[in-house]
């Protein structure tokens, strides 16, 4: 096993073994993963649970229904969302792409392949690369992994790559030395996002972090 694939799996183990499976994402459905996505962009995980709490009251989750709405009405259900008028449009934006493109269908959206595919999503409204990746992976079951805030800080601190580094260098460390497995990529990112809403915070708790001994803390 190469030394960078062996180090990347001694975390997953050790993050692992002191979480658990973080069964991530929380969704009915592979289409309320989507919504999840978009809907959670600079808020909490509480606002985008009731904000889609708020479109299953209506009976509105679905990109079918959001197809049908116009867009002041779904920014008025989705309130808790914030940036609403924005969010809205995003959400239209996809409705429109999915029904056009693949009738409405998660099956027919999973033949499309990734790269293709993750080329459309990003040219949507307000889909960057991180929403784009939580939708291929979480919602589309395609092997990807999701970089975000918590793993760039966690992994920048452990002196792997540099906070500045951009996306694509985290994202290409990470799936050239694990294998291309979707569970893997699913189970690894959920933890990381745990570690750093638990530990590896703004001002770190690295006392009883699981990755103390790891070395190399750069705060």
């Amino acid at each position: 096993m190469p030394p960078q694939t062996k180090q990347l799996m001694n975390i997953y183990n050790r993050l692992y073994k002191a979480f658990g499976s973080r069964n991530w994402w929380p969704a009915d459905t592979a289409e309320e993963v989507i919504f999840g996505a978009i809907l959670t962009q600079n808020i909490t995980w509480k606002n985008v649970e009731q904000a889609i709490g708020a479109l299953k009251e209506q009976g509105k989750l679905s990109f079918k229904a959001i197809a049908n709405m116009d867009e002041q009405t779904l920014a008025t259900i989705i309130r808790p969302a914030r940036f609403l008028n924005q969010k809205a449009r995003a959400l239209k934006t996809f409705a429109d792409y999915f029904g056009n493109n693949y009738r409405f269908s998660i099956k027919n959206m999973k033949k499309r392949e990734l790269w293709a595919l993750r080329k459309e999503l990003l040219g949507l409204y307000r889909i960057g690369p991180e929403t784009a990746d939580s939708i291929l992976l979480y919602a589309l079951e395609k092997p990807i992994f999701v970089i975000d805030v918590y793993t760039k800080r966690i992994f920048s601190r452990h002196g792997f790559l540099n906070m500045e580094d951009p996306y694509e260098a985290y994202q290409n460390f990470f799936m050239q030395n694990l294998p291309r497995e979707t569970g893997l990529y699913n189970e690894y990112h959920a933890l990381l996002v745990h570690l750093g809403n638990q530990y590896c915070k703004p001002k770190p708790l690295c006392g009883s972090c699981p990755l103390r001994t790891l070395g190399t803390i750069n705060n």
